[in-house]
């Protein structure tokens, strides 16, 4: 059972003891991620994340790497669309070192200047390497193409030209406006006591001030459109999609299983049909999106030039056969299995159950016991996938981004009937 704290300033702090462990999982979130961006700082997000390990007062950066190393923890960040979350994992007895090390980097790096210009390189050939990797960059062609001018269709890495143009400036002064109490949530899961925690890390949290701006939230408006990137590779790496649902949607969970019947594991249908009967592909699969206020369901596949026209066909079909007959009773218990499956076996890892914590404190500000999840799972029927296929499914919505040895679309629109 988890328990949460709001202290004088704000700041949310949520724990759940798991007893029957020996280690412990400690994140801080904060509530801003690419989306704050406009085009002039596209990835300063992601680039503050990579400054938090360069340096404190405290601590040089050779410091902050080998503090968990010592003790065998781990210590990472990660940033997305609309948040930011660094964490580490150590055995219950170091916690306390675990989190003075994370709220040293968070409060107290000094964002030295030979340090920003050093991780500036790293970051472009972190990008360069992005570029090199078509598979991954094609999901954020789509997402730009599908979101032309929001700052979600832009990608969380940043481009190299922007990259090159922040200024320490620019840095501190996005830091102070995001990083303060009101956009900070910090979750903790493993062998740990709800009142000690609070104990610890109360002194340190409530010296924290700061007013948060809220976050001004525009729906992106969809483009359907048909991208191809030219690129030699051996490979067209497709993404083929359609807006989705929000995280807080009251159809989400309908949308997670249509979502695993049609391409969310090894026996779904886009993987049997097109793998495993006709070997037209090495990889295909789906998945879903959701953001505050709007979510984005895309259909990846890596294939040879030649079978595109016909990998879209049977996507096509399948997706045509789930708005017109919707599935099968045996095929929606198996994805209800599977889906429920997956959450009760992740609830296992104490960095899971931290992560949940903080993302769904972030999403919906409240936490959604995992029996509710199964509930709500379990309610879905047949008639209700059918329903939200034909709403959302609709092949006139759908857009496709492409990278591959293309001359140009011309076949690719008429296959998107455009």
């Amino acid at each position: 059972m988890f328990q949460k704290v709001t202290l004088d300033n704000n700041i949310q702090v949520l724990t759940e003891r798991v007893p029957h462990v020996r280690s412990v999982a400690l994140g801080f979130w904060v509530d801003v991620g690419s989306r704050d961006e406009g085009p002039e700082n596209n990835g300063i997000s992601h680039f503050i994340e990579h400054l938090l390990f360069k340096g404190t007062e405290k601590r040089t950066a050779k410091q902050i790497a080998e503090a968990l190393d010592a003790v065998g923890g781990q210590l990472n960040a990660f940033t997305t669309k609309e948040y930011t979350c660094y964490y580490a994992r150590v055995l219950d007895e170091h916690f306390d070192l675990a989190f003075d090390l994370l709220s040293d980097m968070l409060f107290g790096s000094i964002f030295a200047a030979e340090d920003l210009d050093r991780e500036r390189n790293v970051i472009i050939e972190e990008i360069k390497m992005y570029e090199d990797a078509p598979d991954e960059l094609v999901h954020d062609v789509f997402a730009s193409s599908m979101w032309q001018g929001h700052a979600l269709g832009r990608p969380i890495i940043g481009t190299a030209e922007v990259i090159a143009r922040i200024t320490r400036d620019q840095i501190i002064e996005y830091y102070k406006t995001h990083y303060n109490p009101g956009k900070l949530i910090v979750t903790a899961a493993g062998n740990i006591d709800h009142d000690q925690v609070i104990s610890k890390l109360k002194p340190v949290l409530e010296a924290r001030t700061g007013k948060s701006l809220a976050r001004s939230l525009i729906a992106p408006q969809p483009t359907r459109d048909v991208v191809c990137r030219s690129k030699e590779t051996e490979q067209v790496h497709l993404c083929l999609g359609t807006p989705g649902l929000s995280l807080d949607h009251e159809k989400t969970y309908t949308f997670q299983i249509v979502n695993t019947i049609l391409g969310g594991g090894l026996s779904s249908r886009l993987f049997q049909e097109i793998r495993e009967q006709r070997g037209l592909v090495y990889s295909v699969y789906s998945y879903h999106s959701s953001y505050h206020d709007t979510g984005l369901f895309c259909i990846y596949a890596g294939l040879s030039k030649q079978n595109v026209d016909e990998v879209l066909e049977l996507t096509f079909r399948q997706i045509k056969d789930i708005r017109e007959n919707s599935v099968t009773a045996e095929e929606l218990q198996r994805a209800k299995d599977q889906l429920k499956g997956n959450l009760l076996l992740s609830l296992e890892n104490v960095s899971t159950r931290m992560s949940r914590l903080g993302k769904s404190q972030l999403y919906l500000g409240k936490i959604i016991p995992p029996e509710e999840v199964v509930e709500k799972l379990n309610k879905v029927t047949i008639k209700d996938i059918q329903d939200l296929a034909v709403e959302m499914l609709d092949p006139d919505r759908f857009s496709l981004a492409t990278i591959g040895p293309w001359e140009d679309c011309g076949n690719l629109m008429k296959a998107m009937g455009r």
